[in-house]
């Protein structure tokens, strides 16, 4: 999910606990949970940070490492220990099982999302995405909302709290339902399907979908039970080249290839140099694909320029990468 719905979501956690008679005995307890869980609820993502070094290393570790088992295991007591300098004389046991709920709670909402995590580290590397929740979803962010004003107005935060995620609990299983009726409606449209991308967008009754089939890839939108395909490509198996072996070698595309499960690839020979590029056709957007990585090779197949990233025109790709011109 997004940084505001996990902040709000901590604040739900902190109002949540009271139900805990432990953390409601004392002011001291309340506030030191109310905090933990704000916290537990933003570290995982402070993998963030990596985007400062550059797209292929935040694309490698992003919801990776940082919501693994171990993380999930180590994170709350991270969160304990620099909440207690702070609150010493709160109750270290119930401080630690309440961040050890928002924790848990970022990474188990993280994989109802496209994007997903590797919450299976270390035992699998595989990304865990069910697809049925956009990253920032309207509806579950204005329900936590309501929430906390009514807990402002004075409403019991433990049972507003508990109430409004049994609501978002449905909520879940309503999307999943949802999910399986536009797979149901997708596969009688393209019956040779056999990999099944649908992913949520902003707008509750549509999803994008890429699909592929055994000789094709598709691109399209589902509304409700409506199935519309606005590009099918020739699907062809990429290349065992000299020059794809050493595109494939550089950080940009490594990393586009170990987050991307469905894209096309072109080859550019220049004059001067060769282009190679993957585009991911998930994020189909104004008949645009802006999920690309790209490599520019000079004519000994040493890599001169290469990104990968969200880019709306080729001009501005040009001005990332100052790629040679012939």
């Amino acid at each position: 999910m997004d940084t505001a719905t996990h902040v709000v979501m901590g604040i739900a956690i902190g109002g949540l606990a009271t139900l805990d008679p432990v953390v409601a005995e004392s002011t001291v307890n309340s506030n030191s949970v109310l905090v933990a869980a704000i916290i537990g609820s933003q570290i995982p993502d402070i993998d963030t940070f990596l985007k400062l070094r550059n797209n292929a290393v935040y694309l490698r570790n992003h919801r990776g490492v940082t919501h693994s088992i171990p993380a999930v295991l180590l994170w709350p007591i991270v969160v304990t220990a620099f909440v207690s300098l702070f609150f010493p004389e709160a109750n270290m046991l119930h401080l630690w099982i309440w961040s050890f709920i928002a924790v848990f709670l970022h990474v188990f909402v993280d994989i109802f999302n496209a994007y997903g995590t590797q919450a299976l580290r270390p035992f699998s590397a595989k990304w865990v995405a069910f697809g049925i929740i956009n990253t920032f979803d309207p509806i579950i962010f204005s329900i936590h909302v309501l929430g906390i004003i009514l807990w402002i107005f004075g409403a019991p935060p433990g049972y507003t709290f508990l109430s409004m995620y049994i609501v978002i609990i449905l909520y879940y299983l309503l999307r999943f339902i949802m999910q399986r009726t536009v797979r149901s409606a997708l596969l009688k449209t393209i019956p040779d399907a056999e990999e099944i991308i649908i992913a949520p967008t902003m707008s509750f009754n549509q999803w994008r979908l890429a699909i592929t089939s055994k000789d094709s890839f598709y691109v399209g939108r589902a509304f409700k039970r409506s199935i519309t395909i606005f590009d099918k490509f020739k699907r062809i198996p990429v290349p065992d080249s000299p020059i794809i072996q050493a595109a494939s070698k550089d950080k940009n595309i490594s990393a586009f290839l170990s987050f991307s499960p469905v894209y096309r690839w072109e080859i550019g020979e220049f004059d001067r140099y060769y282009e190679v590029r993957y585009i991911d056709l998930r994020y189909r957007s104004n008949g645009h694909y802006p999920f690309v990585a790209i490599v520019q090779l000079d004519l000994n197949l040493d890599v001169i320029a290469s990104y990968t990233g969200w880019i709306y025109s080729e001009e501005k790709l040009r001005k990332k990468l100052n790629i040679v011109t012939e």
